[in-house]
């Protein structure tokens, strides 16, 4: 099981407005157990690429939604009383507000559209 200090997460945001963002180049260069990079900024949300494998902590986010789409692998989303199940090419909307947890039972690339203010471990 992972903990808050597992996690490899980085805020820099890697590429800008009009630049081609090769997604799979990035998953490819991923290395570690748990990794989330910060691909780019969209209005006042960013676009994060998760490449993951195990479990994150339970965490809520007080002020934005969080959004999930699954490119590769399979994504369990774990709310108070279910879990949602992720394919490639779903995607899923956890409200503001809502303790929850991912995980990753085989290596897994999610892309996470949230507020650039958002801290990704929770509030």
């Amino acid at each position: 099981m992972s903990v808050p200090g597992d996690y490899h997460i980085d805020p820099e945001v890697k590429f800008q407005p009009l630049e081609v963002i090769d997604i799979p180049a990035v998953i490819a260069i991923c290395r570690e157990q748990w990794q989330n990079k910060t691909l780019c900024r969209v209005n006042n949300s960013v676009v994060r690429l998760g490449v993951i494998q195990g479990e994150f902590h339970w965490h809520k986010h007080d002020d934005g939604d969080e959004f999930f789409l699954v490119l590769e692998g399979r994504l369990l989303i774990d709310l108070e009383g279910k879990t949602v199940s992720l394919e490639p090419r779903q995607g899923f909307t956890v409200p503001r507000g809502v303790l929850h947890r991912t995980r990753a039972p085989e290596r897994t690339a999610v892309l996470m559209l949230e507020r650039e203010t958002i801290k990704p471990t929770g509030d």
